[in-house]
């Protein structure tokens, strides 16, 4: 049995955290290649050594601390992002409150309390861009340029190209921004994905043969508004189906809502959590003039669908449990 994915906190006593840990630290927003490659080199050094990997990551974002009124599209929220590193083989994560007394806490502080007293880590592994402490000045260089004296290993990993392209964060927002699906799960290394509650909606979708299971995503969500290809997580059961996300410019023109038909499925979902899988992107939202042509388009839709995710049988983002 595979041991459970431990989650430690800043009130997690000391003598609960496993000493001499590998830790693989970044905001691992999306869990992307780059992200990956990080997670991979601490995989690597804890099994060379005997120890165990933990990801070292940080809650909430910087950037909402640092900018708050600034509007954040996350690529995947805590929940997530600790199911996504619980399914890379790492034993565990480290999430660190990012609040003003983190911002203020320097490289050389942040190193030696948090990661040698306090974590008792025994190596490192970061990406080339990533930094940490008051002011950004902690680096891959000064953790590299310390680690002797310390006594631990560092691993500085490159970015990761796909076609020549750097692999981002913020590269796969733009790519979601712009309905590039295909692109965004090429960078992710899987499908992108949403979890949410299944809500009441306005039950125009029964009527017109195409019964909907609604979720409101985050408010700050930059997906680009249309018809998706999509694979639902529901507990351990897949589902495929065809989802509308934006306004619903036929009918009200209100508050964006993901909506979604699932193929072959009779039951009620109110109330469940869905995990929810882009996997291909069908067409922009768009105003029809009567129900008629958007029956005939939902129709269209829905082949479409079909033939995208038959293409990809498989196609679901690697989560773990949480323990």
């Amino acid at each position: 049995m595979t041991p459970a994915f431990t989650v430690i906190r800043d009130n997690t006593p000391t003598a609960a955290i496993p000493r001499g840990a590998v830790v693989a630290m970044g905001n691992f927003d999306g869990v992307h290649l780059g992200h990956r490659a990080v997670i991979g080199a601490a995989l690597e050094m804890a099994r060379a050594h005997g120890r165990p990997a933990l990801a070292v990551t940080f809650e909430p974002h910087p950037r909402r601390f640092f900018s708050p009124n600034t509007p954040q599209f996350r690529l995947s929220d805590e929940a997530a992002k600790l199911r996504l590193l619980a399914g890379t083989g790492l034993s565990g994560a480290v999430v660190m409150t990012f609040d003003k007394t983190r911002a203020q806490t320097t490289a050389q502080d942040f190193i030696h309390h948090d990661l040698i007293e306090r974590l008792g880590i025994s190596g490192i592994a970061v990406g080339y861009d990533f930094h940490f402490g008051k002011g950004r000045v902690g680096s891959p260089s000064l953790l590299v340029s310390e680690a002797p004296r310390l006594g631990i290993e560092v691993d500085v990993q490159p970015h990761v190209d796909i076609e020549e392209r750097p692999v981002s964060s913020s590269a796969i927002r733009m790519a979601l921004a712009e309905g590039e699906i295909a692109e965004a799960t090429a960078m992710l290394g899987g499908p992108w994905f949403v979890t949410g509650e299944v809500i009441h909606g306005e039950k125009r979708g029964r009527e017109l043969g195409y019964p909907t299971a609604n979720i409101r995503l985050d408010q700050h969500c930059g997906l680009r508004h249309g018809i998706y290809a999509v694979r639902v997580g529901r507990g351990q059961q897949r589902l495929d189906g065809v989802a509308s996300f934006g306004r619903r410019p036929t009918f009200d023109n209100g508050a964006p809502l993901l909506e979604i038909f699932l193929f072959d499925f009779k039951g009620d979902l109110y109330g469940e959590s869905l995990d929810v899988a882009f996997i291909g992107f069908i067409r922009e939202e768009v105003r029809f003039a009567g129900i008629e042509a958007l029956v005939r388009q939902m129709d269209d839709d829905s082949l479409k669908a079909r033939a995208q995710l038959a293409a990809a049988p498989a196609a679901f983002p690697k989560l773990g449990a949480i323990g």
